[in-house]
């Protein structure tokens, strides 16, 4: 593997499988209920175009988090298609309807997700602290630093009691632990391991350039970019309307569009911090970030380290080496020699066709 493919390689847990990123490449793996290893092989999409101001540091964090939901979605729809093949008919084809049905589904649950983030993480945190000031005789306003430490105290407990409480359920428990061999295919990369269960299975499930760990960035640079913009906002333009309730509601819309640069801020602190993890001050920085992992990483079982291998190895193909698309292999060995010798690809799996049109 080159160094750039080392360096830049991403992914995420997806139903039954792993999406992998290396640059504009990407690769999906979903284990298929018959036993088999399915594997989708595409480009990232750029949502963002080729704007080269999406790429410049402190806007590039936003452009990677639009992208990342829209070739998740995507990675999500294939995993699902796969995963559902067993309850409709057993093998036989799914119709081009039913496949456009489930994907309108998908995008319909993470549209509704967003906004039940944006409830729970941005309005419910905010209207909390400010009503709690009032009902106890000691409010806080947006201009104080203080209203904007505790609102982030108490974003981070909401988080960490919705992870700990999704965590109960099983299907979930089966995502999180497709997101700790994400994590230990990625790492045995990173270390010049073999790319081998047997290696994988070696490291650590949780890794400091974590999508998790980003989130809690992203919670503490909030406390410091809304602390810093309130105060001088208000002092210009004033309370919105007087009402305090309504002007709670303003100050919750403000702070979504500041949530692009948070996003910024806290992607270039995560870049850097995970590229110094050597140093004392990086690791007390991702600290906070590699503990909750905890709650959203799980040891995954060999299989799923099979699917994230493959996964791994499909993505940092180089572009040219194979034909974009839909192949299934009967088995991880399967998977492991047409990936291996990458122009072989097409003669050693077998088109999937009849589980999914790519």
């Amino acid at each position: 593997m080159s160094e750039d493919s080392t360096t830049r390689m991403g992914g995420q847990a997806v139903l039954e499988g792993v999406m992998m990123r290396s640059g504009s490449r990407l690769a999906v793996a979903v284990r298929h209920p018959g036993g088999g290893i399915v594997v989708k092989r595409g480009t990232w999409r750029k949502v963002l175009g080729a704007s080269r101001i999406w790429r410049r540091p402190f806007l590039r964090g936003a452009a990677v988090l639009v992208e990342t939901l829209v070739n998740g979605v995507g990675a999500l729809n294939f995993s699902a298609e796969i995963a559902m093949e067993a309850e409709d008919g057993k093998g036989e084809e799914v119709t081009e309807a039913g496949k456009e049905s489930r994907r309108a589904a998908v995008w319909a649950t993470v549209a509704l997700s967003v906004l039940l983030a944006i409830g729970l993480f941005v309005a419910l945190p905010h209207m909390a602290v400010w009503l709690a000031g009032r009902i106890s005789g000691h409010p806080l306003d947006v201009d104080d630093f203080a209203f904007h430490a505790v609102v982030g105290a108490v974003k981070l407990g909401v988080f960490v009691a919705y992870l700990a409480a999704i965590g109960l359920m099983a299907d979930v428990r089966r995502l999180f632990a497709y997101h700790g061999a994400e994590h230990q295919a990625i790492g045995a990369l990173e270390a010049g391991l073999p790319l081998e269960p047997e290696h994988a299975e070696k490291m650590s499930p949780l890794h400091p350039r974590c999508g998790t760990t980003f989130l809690i960035m992203v919670i503490a640079v909030s406390i410091l970019v809304f602390a810093l913009v309130f105060p001088p906002l208000l002092s210009w333009a004033g309370p919105p309307t007087g009402i305090g309730w309504l002007d709670q509601v303003i100050y919750v819309l403000v702070k979504i569009p500041l949530l692009v640069p948070v996003a910024g801020f806290a992607y270039e602190l995560q870049r850097f911090t995970a590229g110094k993890m050597d140093r004392g001050w990086a690791r007390a920085v991702a600290a906070p970030g590699l503990w909750l992992q905890k709650l959203t990483t799980r040891r995954p079982e060999r299989s799923m380290l099979e699917v994230a291998l493959v996964s791994l190895r499909a993505a940092s193909l180089p572009e040219g080496d194979s034909e974009q698309g839909v192949v299934a292999f009967d088995d991880y060995e399967a998977a492991r020699a047409a990936l291996s010798a990458p122009g072989d690809i097409e003669r050693a799996g077998r088109e999937a066709r009849s589980v999914c049109q790519a």
